[in-house]
């Protein structure tokens, strides 16, 4: 794994407790972790698991023993890691978003693409697909309990840079992480809606907004651009973006990724209308769907909370009996579940790299809207489609 910072916890999380869970056709084994300061990766990789420690990603992808690079560091390096470590056969899992530019995922999109022509898998980390609430959404919408899908509105709401005085970091600079809300946490209300909807956005209108232009910069920032010492630094990417989409059936989707909203600490909430009934989800109660089943005779109508916890829902029966609850963290166990068995099946992965690149193009439109202000914007796409598809998370 290369990266140890928060993803790195979160993905080593994963890669620890999936086989212990779930009874998996090969045996993960962490071996390294790579990071860029030698005595803090060798104190993570003690906490996290990992057997040895790294400062240099390109001498462990020359290594035999090594068969899957799993990527999480900050977006401007995905696209060369990547690459080379496809180039090296090795699998890999990236996180989202794909990379910093459409440019860059699609030449990670054609480096999988050749790869996958020699049986070398790849996958890019939206993880949020794999928590039981949207898998089991997902599945529902497939069978039909919606009907024709009508209308989306699909929000991430968080509230952590409200404060104007929070220091500046790398996340809130163009150059290292491509975007701001849009890119970060408006992704994941992208992926969501098309792994929920099976339905891709194909043109969008927004307006993307910086609330807080400027920032304190702490100490030497070490990794920011500008940051020779302390002072203030420009903030260069968005702090929010609001934008209309068109789905490929012709039905509208309103998102909004905002890094502002006070009261909201990781609210990524989904609400799906049809001609049959509609489903919400919230991330901060993330073992519930609601559901309203239009079909019912009108004195039963209402939304009802479903509890996403039986065995017969996705993931569920390798954790705990009924109503005892998942948490962020399962997401990354069965990402690395799923990814295991793909590569073991010989088969590809979903989301593909292709996939990340179709949200980046999601995500460049309405950058390109947002500077025409706020024009409808067609969603280019610049590479051929996955064509394996989603299947149904089955209980396992």
């Amino acid at each position: 794994m290369i990266g140890a910072g928060f993803m790195g916890a979160a993905h080593s999380q994963g890669w620890r407790v999936a086989p212990r869970f779930f009874d998996l056709p090969l045996a993960p084994e962490m071996s390294v972790l790579v990071g860029r300061d030698a005595a803090r990766t060798r104190a993570a990789a003690d906490t996290w698991g990992w057997a040895e420690s790294s400062t240099d990603w390109r001498e462990v992808l020359e290594r035999d023993d090594i068969d899957v690079v799993d990527i999480v560091t900050p977006g401007d390096s995905h696209a060369e890691i990547a690459i080379a470590a496809l180039a090296a056969g090795k699998h890999v899992l990236c996180e989202k978003p794909l990379a910093n530019t459409v440019d860059e995922a699609r030449r990670m999109a054609e480096a999988a693409a050749s790869a996958q022509r020699l049986g070398t898998r790849s996958m890019v980390g939206f993880t949020y697909r794999r928590l039981p609430a949207t898998a089991f959404a997902r599945d529902l919408i497939a069978a039909g309990r919606l009907g024709d899908i009508r209308q989306v509105r699909a929000e991430y709401l968080q509230d952590w840079l409200s404060d104007a005085e929070a220091p500046l970091t790398w996340r809130l600079q163009k150059d290292r992480a491509g975007s701001g809300s849009l890119g970060d946490i408006g992704a994941h209300a992208v992926d969501i809606t098309e792994f929920m909807t099976g339905l891709r956005v194909t043109r969008v209108a927004g307006l993307l907004e910086t609330i807080v232009s400027e920032r304190p910069v702490l100490g030497s920032a070490s990794g920011l651009s500008g940051s020779a010492g302390a002072g203030r630094g420009a903030v260069t990417v968005d702090d929010l973006a609001l934008f209309t989409g068109r789905l490929e059936n012709g039905a509208l989707a309103s998102f909004e990724a905002s890094r502002f909203r006070l009261g909201r600490k990781n609210a990524l909430r989904v609400e799906i209308s049809g001609s049959l009934g509609s489903l919400s989800f919230d991330l901060e109660s993330p073992n519930e769907l609601q559901f309203y089943d239009a079909t019912l005779p009108a004195t039963e109508q209402g939304f009802r909370r479903i509890l996403v916890t039986e065995p017969e829902h996705p993931y569920v029966g390798a954790w705990w009996p009924t109503g005892h609850m998942l948490g962020y963290e399962h997401g990354f166990s069965h990402q690395a579940k799923d990814f295991v068995e793909a590569v073991a099946a010989d088969e590809d992965p979903r989301p593909s790299f292709a996939d990340g690149l179709h949200v980046q193009e999601v995500l460049d439109a309405v950058a390109r809207s947002s500077d025409a202000n706020g024009v409808w914007t067609g969603v280019e796409p610049s590479f051929a489609p996955s064509t394996v598809p989603d299947r149904a998370y089955a209980a396992s």
